[in-house]
């Protein structure tokens, strides 16, 4: 009989996955293997005769399941990163598994009972900060799944969340349905004037796939953004950016507007039937906003600071245009395209003169240097550690006296089989069990340029922080140091997560740090001072008006999901001019309307959590000044930041593990002062 080395414990160095031993074949068998034994790990917790108290219970069911969390990750990032039909084909398998195994732990009564026994008397045990959050947790996911309703109210609720489900599904199917059915062909050459080379390359080669003779260009990203932003034809700008803002609001078989209406409602009617005021108030009870009214407050706090630098933005915008072209009406069509003839005008920065300076493994030795400085750590790349393909790179990290801190893997290329973008994930956690200290296994992906026979790997200034923003992330999971698993690392809340990798971004664009590995691949000169100065000028370029965009998407989610009666709500574009009425900069345009294609909100996991995005920016602004105020490089401040932030995971609320490393609350005013809004 095949023995599933899956279901085996490791013999490896450090624990690591034996990818070159794993089978495909192997996968699902052994999630089924591994899903019984954790349904009996569970059952020795519902049936054990002692009374419930938290190691047997809370703590028991915490450290249940880990051979299933270890294939599961394996298996997941596998499918992201190395991924094959026969991968695709298991996963449509495993997931409907995974779904109803997760079913059977929420609706497992005699389980949440024995939580519940637990919870009712904690104020009597002496818990620790940690085993405290573990058991509010424990309880939560169970009671905001409905476990505590009455057996008629649990089936409506099984009932909302089937019908959520596939409206979700719906509305994505028609975004996208709508993305992919648009197409301008363009026949006349000098109707191409102002786009690159390489975007009409792009739309030639896209038109010889479909047999027909020209350059196409449809709604998706690489085509769309680069039309939008070079094309000197006002008329083909305003017909692209027409049909982009029309999706699925055409009153016709692929239009959302019902979808919304039903889903927002549903949503309601949720969040009604588990005690809650609206959809808004379920969903930040779990987060660091705590409440709608404090993200309204945020929102338009931020508003009303950013909205002057904003106006002038435009009239400026308004007036270059004017000067240059005679334009009388900026249209959201001019936006991107007048915005980078200014930003060319006035920063003269090209991305193809920086690139010689950002040799990737200069960059990879540069990220590590500044994890060395403030943190302690020592990165190894060492060769005796499987990896799913050849352009793996695997490391050891240790800390001053020697210690192992984590293995780190880096995947740095694109490929067939790899999804696009940039991740951070984890093959094995970190805990703390039966006295030992689990060093946890942590990946960055991304997908750079790779070395040809004549050039190294050589990055944008966008994929430099794109590489520092993942290994901020796996700076968090490496420094782990928790007792629970599902506390540890980056198992934070959703608005909190962002902090330690955008936080990282900053040392990208200071002089100490680039002079570690700014370099010119070929003469080994250090960047020039003047082109730091104009990356860090150019960085706030009409910060003003991204902020208002930023804020506007805010407060729309929020006027979505935060109303009292969504029911009320009859007319989509007329309710979404509402709550556009502050953030307005371009006139209306009719035929479009931004709620039918907001995929984020309506399909993805952002709903009142759009602010969210922002709410980083604002933590990482504030947490980088306290930085430059005592030197970017200043260990007290590290340390500080290292043993509150990076070490402590989800064990407490981020507000409060904030505050300890900064002293006080965030101010928004810090993102501000960075992005120039403040004089």
């Amino acid at each position: 009989m095949h023995k599933n080395i899956l279901n085996n414990t490791f013999e490896t160095p450090y624990n690591t996955a034996p990818f070159s031993k794993i089978n495909e074949s192997d996968f699902l068998p052994a999630f089924k293997a591994a899903i019984k034994n954790t349904k009996a790990e569970i059952d020795a917790i519902t049936k054990n005769t002692e009374a419930p108290n938290f190691k047997n219970t809370i703590e028991a069911l915490d450290y249940s399941g880990e051979q299933l969390d270890r294939i599961s990750s394996l298996f997941f990032n596998l499918n992201s990163a190395e991924t094959n039909d026969n991968i695709q084909q298991i996963a449509q398998k495993v997931s409907p598994l995974l779904s109803e195994f997760s079913n059977d732990i929420t609706l497992n009564e005699a389980l949440f009972k024995r939580i519940k026994t637990v919870y009712n008397k904690k104020e009597e045990l002496d818990l620790t900060p940690e085993q405290h959050t573990l058991l509010d947790k424990k309880y939560k996911s169970f009671s905001r799944n409905g476990a505590n309703l009455s057996i008629d109210k649990k089936e409506k609720l099984r009932e909302i969340d089937k019908q959520l489900s596939q409206l979700k599904l719906k509305f994505g199917e028609n975004v996208l349905a709508e993305t992919n059915k648009f197409e301008m062909l363009i026949t006349n050459e000098e109707d191409l004037s102002g786009l690159p080379e390489g975007t009409k390359e792009a739309a030639a080669q896209l038109a010889v796939s479909k047999n027909k003779k020209g350059w196409l260009f449809t709604l998706d990203y690489p085509s769309y953004i680069p039309f939008m932003m070079y094309a000197d034809n006002r008329e083909l700008r305003k017909k692209m950016a027409i049909a982009s803002g029309a999706k699925a609001f055409k009153n016709d078989d692929l239009d959302n507007q019902k979808n919304i209406l039903k889903i927002t409602r549903l949503r309601h009617e949720r969040a009604n039937l588990l005690g809650y005021k609206t959809h808004a108030h379920f969903v930040l009870e779990e987060r660091m906003a705590e409440t709608p009214e404090n993200v309204e407050n945020f929102l338009n706090d931020l508003l009303e600071k950013a909205k002057p630098a904003a106006t002038n933005e435009f009239e400026n915008l308004e007036n270059f245009a004017k000067d240059l072209d005679g334009i009388d009406q900026l249209e959201k069509w001019d936006s991107a395209y007048y915005s980078e003839k200014l930003k060319q005008k006035l920063f003269d920065l090209d991305d193809e003169k920086l690139k010689p300076y950002f040799k990737l493994e200069n960059v990879i030795n540069g990220a590590f240097t500044v994890a060395n400085k403030l943190f302690d750590l020592h990165f190894e790349e060492i060769h005796n550690i499987d990896t799913y393909h050849d352009d793996v790179l695997t490391y050891k990290v240790t800390d001053n006296k020697g210690n192992l801190v984590s293995i780190f893997y880096a995947d740095f290329f694109p490929r067939k089989g790899k999804r696009n973008g940039a991740w951070m994930t984890s093959y094995k956690p970190q805990m703390i069990k039966n006295g030992h200290n689990h060093r946890p296994h942590i990946s960055i992906v991304c997908n750079f340029t790779k070395p040809t026979k004549n050039k190294p790997s050589l990055l944008t200034f966008n994929e430099v922080t794109t590489l520092f923003h993942e290994f901020g992330h796996a700076l968090h999971g490496m420094l782990a140091n928790t007792t629970y698993p599902s506390l540890s690392g980056t198992n934070v809340y959703w608005d909190f997560v962002e902090l330690p990798s955008q936080i990282l971004e900053n040392w990208c664009y200071q002089k100490e740090a680039l002079e570690f590995f700014a370099k010119h691949y070929e003469t080994d000169e250090v960047i020039p001072m003047d082109l730091i100065e104009k990356i860090k000028a150019s960085a706030t370029f009409h910060e003003g008006m991204q902020t208002l965009r930023q804020i506007s998407f805010g407060l729309l989610d929020m006027s979505w999901h935060a109303g009292e009666s969504p029911e009320t709500i009859k007319n989509v574009k007329a309710h979404e001019n509402e709550a556009f009425k502050n953030t307005d900069l371009f006139p209306d345009i009719a035929e479009n309307c931004m709620s039918t294609s907001f995929s984020h909100i309506f399909q993805g996991g952002y709903s009142s959590g759009y602010y969210s995005y922002k709410w980083a920016e604002v933590l990482d602004a504030d947490a980088f000044e306290y930085f430059e105020e005592a030197g970017i490089f200043n260990k007290t401040v590290a340390n500080k930041f290292k043993d509150h932030v990076l070490s402590k995971g989800g064990t407490e609320n981020p507000m409060t593990l904030y505050k300890r490393f900064r002293g006080k609350a965030p101010e928004p005013e810090a993102l501000l002062r960075r992005a120039g809004l403040l004089k």
